[in-house]
């Protein structure tokens, strides 16, 4: 487990898949802290990240270099108001998130991002902030932790591109 941290603004990003936009730099700005949920692709892209808040990062399927050897394949970061599970696909969760103790639970993947809740634990995809898929949007998403209930935003990057 992390230690405590008192984050405000958890800035959510995932599937970047080695391309890190200028403007997912931007709509993160001011976060707290930072997860991204897998599929990097590139280090250097955890590197920038970095620059603007501490990053959490977990190993996507993409992510199969020597350096993603270092990230994990889950990750739990405990905050003064929730305790967040991470991994990169939510299919692959292999645990009871509410009988665990977590509030959030945020995984990639999919490239769809999504808030779903289900017996209590707040379930967020930020959806994919690296190339386009299909005709799915790119997104990062922010988590509001200072108010009661969390506020979940969705920031489209390229609006119809």
């Amino acid at each position: 487990m992390a230690k405590k941290r008192n984050p405000q603004t958890i800035g959510l990003i995932s599937d970047t898949h080695g391309l890190l936009r200028p403007q997912a730099l931007r709509a993160l700005e001011g976060s707290d802290l930072i997860i991204h949920a897998g599929d990097v692709g590139d280090p250097e892209i955890l590197e920038a990240l970095k620059s603007i808040a501490p990053v959490f990062a977990v190993r996507g399927n993409v992510d199969k270099e020597p350096w993603a050897e270092a990230l994990p394949e889950t990750e739990v970061i405990e905050t003064q108001t929730a305790t967040i599970y991470m991994l990169h696909d939510v299919h692959a969760l292999d645990l009871d998130p509410a009988a665990a103790g977590f509030h959030v639970v945020v995984s990639g993947h999919s490239h769809k991002p999504s808030r779903t809740e289900k017996d209590g634990v707040l379930f967020l995809n930020p959806g994919s902030a690296g190339p386009r898929r299909f005709d799915l949007p790119v997104t990062v998403a922010r988590l509001d932790l200072s108010r009661k209930p969390w506020g979940v935003a969705f920031i489209d990057l390229v609006g119809a591109e």
